[in-house]
C-alpha cells in the first residue's frame, strides 16, 4: 500500500531552519509528482511546494519563494523540505502529497504531516 511518512518537524525559533523528509513507498516514487503542503488552524490546506518526477522543474507559493527549496532523491525514495528564515506564520501542518497516476485517472495520497511551529 501506498505509504508517505514525513519527518523533521519541530520548534524552532523565528529566522532558524528546518528540515523536512517524506519517505515514499508501495509505488514507483520515481514517475510521481510529489509536494507539500500545509494546513494551519482554521485555515484551508495550501500548497507550498512541487517538484516534477526527475526534480528537473518546481514551483513555489510567493509566500515561500526564496526560503524553502524542494527536492528530491529518488534512489531513496525520499522528498524533503528545507526551510529556512522561518516566519511565525509558517507555523503549520506539514503535508506530504504524492500524485499517482493509474490510466487516465490520477490520485493523491497524503502523508499523516509533520507539526512545524515557529515561536520564540
Amino acid at each position: 500500500q501506498v505509504q508517505l511518512v514525513e519527518s523533521g518537524g519541530g520548534l524552532v525559533q523565528p529566522g532558524g531552519s528546518l528540515r523536512l523528509s517524506c519517505a515514499a513507498s508501495g509505488f514507483t516514487f520515481s514517475s510521481s509528482v510529489m509536494a507539500w503542503y500545509r494546513q494551519a488552524p482554521g485555515k484551508e490546506r495550501e500548497l507550498v511546494a512541487a517538484i516534477t518526477s526527475a526534480g528537473d522543474d518546481t514551483n513555489y507559493a510567493d509566500s515561500v519563494k526564496g526560503r524553502f527549496t524542494i527536492s528530491r532523491d529518488n534512489a531513496r525514495n525520499t522528498v524533503y523540505l528545507q526551510m529556512n528564515s522561518l516566519k511565525p506564520e509558517d507555523t503549520a501542518v506539514y503535508y506530504c502529497k504524492a500524485r499517482i497516476r493509474l490510466g487516465a485517472w490520477n490520485t493523491d495520497y497524503w502523508g499523516q504531516g509533520t507539526q512545524v511551529t515557529v515561536s520564540s
